[in-house]
């Protein structure tokens, strides 16, 4: 009877009449990686009970998503924090992350015909970009693990895929990727891990993504912003609770892929969930003067906390449905 209540209570909040709230993400089907909980929450129906209606808008580089949002072509974008601060730092004042779906990201470091990852000093390290989130975790992952990250040969290549491929191509030695696209190329026996899951992580535990909406937005749908982020914290927290949930709902969307992997991605996702929004101040003040070490940020000045993040959707989201004791904690 409560949980009628507040939906409809959320309903009337709602103007009449109102537009499907579009989510703007860069996958062009449901993703191998924690992210996958946007998609999955549409599915199987959190949105619906949180009582907001979604729709997708897709587009085709990780990029475009910022030039989607602020062209009005959706009212959420899943975008990197490297991309927003950007923004920011070129006059950007109306964008604002509210929580992250997927704070962190499943990298690893694959190789080819490479016993270990000290074997890497002056080796090809196959990057996105120059100054990119991947290329400057990497450099941090890799000098933790003992690496002369000075001596590598960085080839910069855009995106995963294309990586991937000059890695089993043989065109580079080395790469960072998702978990999930080294499933795709694990049967090639000349690949390893040089690096997992939890090792990336721990050496680099930075936030990497989040959702960004506008202050427009955020004054005209402030209720379907809340309700966005209470249907992705519920989902991720039942993901978290029960990974058999997340198996299942990926066998539906994705019926391509085999079930073997996804238990094993279900397993490498247990503590990845951001059950909690994935948001805080001490975390993204970290993350902000993390990248301020980049080259992409020479010279820039530290951004006010408010000029890009508004945390308090979230809060009133976790006051509604409480903390999770299972925490934010990322890879474990």
């Amino acid at each position: 009877m409560i949980r009628s209540i507040a939906l409809l209570a959320l309903f009337l909040a709602l103007p009449a009449g109102a537009e499907p709230f579009r989510l703007i993400v860069s996958d062009a089907e449901v993703p191998l990686v924690p992210n996958s909980v946007m998609e999955l929450a549409e599915q199987e129906g959190y949105f619906d009970r949180a009582g907001v209606e979604v729709e997708f808008v897709r587009v085709e580089q990780s990029p475009m998503v910022m030039a989607a949002l602020r062209a009005g072509e959706g009212e959420m974008a899943n975008v990197s924090l490297d991309i927003l601060l950007q923004a920011v730092a070129g006059g950007a004042t109306d964008l604002r992350g509210v929580m992250s779906p997927n704070k962190s990201l499943p990298y690893l470091i694959a190789g080819r015909n490479i016993a270990s990852v000290t074997d890497l000093t002056g080796k090809k390290f196959a990057i996105g970009r120059v100054g990119s989130v991947d290329h400057l975790l990497s450099m941090r992952v890799l000098a933790a693990a003992g690496v002369d990250t000075s001596s590598l040969e960085m080839v910069a290549l855009g995106q995963p895929q294309a990586r991937a491929q000059a890695l089993l191509a043989g065109q580079v030695d080395a790469t960072t990727m998702g978990i999930g696209s080294f499933t795709a190329i694990d049967d090639d026996p000349s690949v390893s891990v040089l690096v997992d899951v939890d090792s990336y992580y721990k050496a680099a535990p930075i936030l990497s993504k989040l959702n960004v909406v506008t202050t427009e937005t955020l004054a005209a749908r402030g209720p379907e912003v809340q309700a966005v982020i209470e249907a992705l914290v519920l989902a991720a927290r039942d993901f978290q609770a029960e990974p058999e949930k997340w198996v299942a709902a990926m066998k539906k969307a994705r019926p391509d892929l085999d079930e073997a992997d996804l238990r094993m991605l279900a397993a490498a996702f247990s503590g990845a969930w951001t059950v909690n929004g994935g948001l805080n101040a001490a975390e993204l003040t970290e993350a902000q003067a993390w990248l301020h070490e980049g080259e992409d940020f020479k010279g820039l000045a530290l951004a006010p906390m408010d000029s890009f993040a508004d945390l308090a959707p979230l809060e009133a989201v976790i006051g509604k449905i409480g903390a999770s004791d299972a925490g934010d904690t990322a890879w474990r």
